[in-house]
């Protein structure tokens, strides 16, 4: 399979990649098999069947985007000029392409059978190219293209049975995570170390409970402030809860890349700015920030050596000192 646009190329794992770089890829690829053993499920349909539902899908795929990014204008679209964000950088036809490809080649691993798993790993690098692109015109920019591919994908689940629903979110979530996380830079700063390198342990620790620590927090956050309700609906709904698990996940990949090149320019340029941007508008609350970040802080620590622990410790006292309440102020609406 080739990405549209990129005739007789791959979008395999690049061939040059080294041990690291591929541990990432295959580590991140494992969650997906996890994933799919623990979604309850029919038995398997027949390829006829899911062909069906694909071609369904893609002839609604124009229709969808389009929808999608009246949604996302109508949320952040007042960013641009507030953050002082170039409009030329917020392209809605080159977005609405990239949104067209790669959601026409998941609907096309579904409709085939490939797995979800292996659809997340053959995808992995043109995602992140597509991150890359954006990212590197303005980092905030990544808010619109990932919000628009997270609007299309639900869009396009509105249209499915239950059951097909389960199944696709698998994929979906394949491009979610690699527009939302820094997933590509991670695997990239990843390739420049030894096998045996004490970031990579401390990494290989983390990587594998990421999902796990992430429906842990939300689920002591839902506790904690269980009459919050986001801009989505209440933390306990199954949508919010979703991006929530997310969202924890995405922090964690943050900090891994803070790990990988040694300083936390990347939390700095690119995640604070997103939150400052996207937190308020979509009514997430500052102490909710702060309170999953210390449980984070908590769980990290519990989970590695003491000397690894070290490792990440400045990462996280960067995340909160950035998040203070010397910052955000309680109750404080930035929107």
């Amino acid at each position: 399979m080739t990405p549209l646009g990129k005739p007789g190329t791959s979008v395999n794992c690049p061939p040059s990649a080294n041990v690291p770089e591929q541990e990432f890829y295959q580590a991140w690829a494992q969650r997906y098999i996890r994933r799919v053993h623990q979604t309850p499920s029919e038995p398997v349909r027949s390829v006829d069947g899911r062909q069906a539902v694909a071609a369904k899908l893609g002839q609604a795929l124009r229709g969808v985007s389009a929808q999608a990014w009246q949604k996302t204008e109508y949320l952040i679209g007042k960013e641009v000029v507030r953050h002082q964000i170039n409009p030329d950088y917020v392209d809605p036809w080159s977005i609405s392409q990239d949104v067209y490809r790669v959601y026409e080649a998941a609907l096309h691993s579904y409709g085939v059978g490939t797995a979800a798993e292996r659809f997340a790993v053959n995808w992995a690098q043109y995602l992140g190219e597509i991150r890359d692109r954006y990212t590197a015109q303005d980092p905030r920019v990544i808010a619109f293209v990932s919000m628009q591919f997270h609007y299309t994908g639900r869009l396009l689940l509105g249209h499915t049975h239950r059951q097909q629903t389960r199944d696709l979110e698998l994929y979906f979530k394949a491009i979610d995570d690699h527009l939302y996380m820094p997933l590509q830079r991670a695997y990239n700063a990843a390739a420049v170390y030894s096998y045996t390198a004490p970031e990579l342990e401390s990494i290989r620790r983390l990587m594998p409970a990421s999902s796990e620590i992430a429906h842990k927090i939300v689920n002591q956050v839902l506790t904690a402030f269980p009459n919050h309700h986001s801009h989505s609906g209440p933390l306990a709904s199954s949508l919010v809860k979703l991006s929530s698990v997310r969202d924890v996940e995405m922090f964690q990949t943050y900090l891994w890349v803070c790990l990988l090149e040694g300083k936390a320019t990347v939390v700095q340029h690119e995640l604070f700015p997103l939150c400052v941007m996207l937190y308020p508008v979509l009514n997430v609350r500052w102490e909710l920030v702060r309170y999953m970040l210390m449980l984070l802080e908590h769980e990290i620590g519990r989970r590695l050596e003491p000397a690894q622990w070290r490792q990440f410790k400045p990462y996280l006292d960067t995340l909160r000192v950035m998040f203070s309440t010397a910052v955000f102020p309680n109750q404080l609406c930035l929107a």
